[in-house]
């Protein structure tokens, strides 16, 4: 542990001109005596630490002393590619890998280099949850992570409805999407290929067998395939239809009110009409998701069928009207 937290006091060190105790305390997750303790040391070792006395003062390495441990474990150079995600790191227990990867690459750099992370950092953030929802971490997350590193397979139980079902999986890939953990894994009996999972629906998993590891598809694409079936769910919700009529201001809104692609394809498809309107069949959840979702529209469109869906609208025209009178 002292070992670990030497060698990234001394890449801190060559990262930057100079740094303070309170700083490397900050870093480091220690106290600033620690880092006294620490600088002593390395210097009795033939690591020039010096320190700068004052309030002004620091710690520095002399002469342009570079250390050469700076390759990067295997871990850390696969933290690395999700360093721009610094929940989902948290999330997966690869924070200090990443940290320390980050070190190594900074430590690496030609000094006219050394800030480009820092500019990036003040310039760039990437925040994956959706608007008013607080992220929580899935309690079973870190398990199965460890299990799609080491190509281990599972045992797992899942809630599904009402109960629960145990599958035999070889969990291929973890997906964040909005927030939520998704795996996608492989049914060990063969019965299907591969299915998607969230995350928080299991409510335990065990390695099958210490040690084994399963054989992974070298042509499975994990981006490809999560693009396939989140399209393919998005389109298993559309159950239902509805025939709007809308004006050119309804048509360009109703992309942002509804699913994009179906708005898209079914105004591509629409009959125009000599005053401007558009009349479209557009795929819907449901009755009530279409109900909530084409309000926002206002006058911009009309439902001209199904008829209850209709009628709905005019309910609710009347009722406004009678508000607003």
């Amino acid at each position: 542990m002292r070992a670990a937290r030497l060698i990234k006091l001394v890449l801190l060190l060559q990262s930057r001109p100079s740094m303070t105790a309170a700083e490397l305390a900050a870093e480091l997750e220690v106290s600033e005596r620690t880092i006294t303790r620490d600088a002593l040391a390395l210097s009795e070792a033939g690591v020039p630490v010096y320190a700068d006395r004052g309030r002004a003062g620091g710690y520095r390495l002399v002469g342009g002393y570079r250390t050469r441990l700076t390759g990067l474990a295997r871990g850390e150079a696969e933290a690395l590619f999700l360093s721009g995600l610094p929940g989902a790191l948290r999330d997966l227990g690869l924070a200090d890998a990443a940290s320390a990867a980050r070190l190594k690459v900074s430590a690496a750099l030609t000094p006219s280099l050394r800030d480009a992370p820092e500019a990036v950092g003040r310039r760039f953030h990437l925040d994956a949850p959706a608007w008013y929802q607080e992220p929580e971490t899935p309690e079973l997350l870190a398990p199965l992570a460890d299990a799609v590193w080491d190509d281990r397979p599972v045992r797992a139980r899942y809630r599904r409805g009402d109960g629960e079902v145990e599958r035999a999986l070889e969990p291929y890939g973890l997906v964040l999407k909005a927030g939520v953990w998704y795996v996608c894994a492989r049914l060990r009996d063969g019965a299907r290929p591969y299915r998607t999972y969230r995350v928080d629906r299991f409510v335990e998993v065990v390695v099958v067998v210490a040690g084994e590891r399963f054989e992974r598809d070298p042509d499975f694409d994990l981006a490809a395939f999560w693009d396939e079936r989140s399209a393919e769910f998005a389109r298993s919700l559309l159950r239902a239809e509805v025939v709007l009529r809308l004006t050119p201001a309804g048509a360009r809104r109703l992309p942002y009110v509804t699913d994009r692609a179906a708005a898209e394809e079914a105004l591509a498809a629409g009959a125009g009409e000599a005053d401007g309107r558009v009349t479209v069949t557009l795929p819907v959840e449901s009755e009530d998701v279409a109900f909530a979702q084409l309000l926002g529209l206002g006058p911009e469109a009309e439902v001209l069928a199904p008829a209850s869906l209709r009628e709905r609208f005019a309910a609710a025209a009347r009722a406004l009207a009678g508000i607003y009178r």
